[in-house]
């Protein structure tokens, strides 16, 4: 796995450390890879869609 550092607010750093205490995660790191993980997957098929749009685009200047 690769890191990477995030600034947080300390009201959201509280609300994953609560998360972590009350047993829903075994970490902050796994909290914040699990809303990493959904963000990512809501936003899939418009990430396909755009890379879909700029490859044709892309075709379509070359040729």
């Amino acid at each position: 796995m690769d890191r990477i550092t995030i600034r947080l607010p300390p009201q959201q750093v509280e609300m994953l450390e609560r998360l972590v205490e009350i047993g829903e995660f075994p970490s902050v790191s796994e909290a914040v890879r699990y809303a990493v993980r959904d963000f990512l997957s809501q936003k899939s098929d418009r990430i396909i869609r755009d890379s879909d749009s700029i490859s044709t685009f892309d075709i379509g200047i070359n040729c």
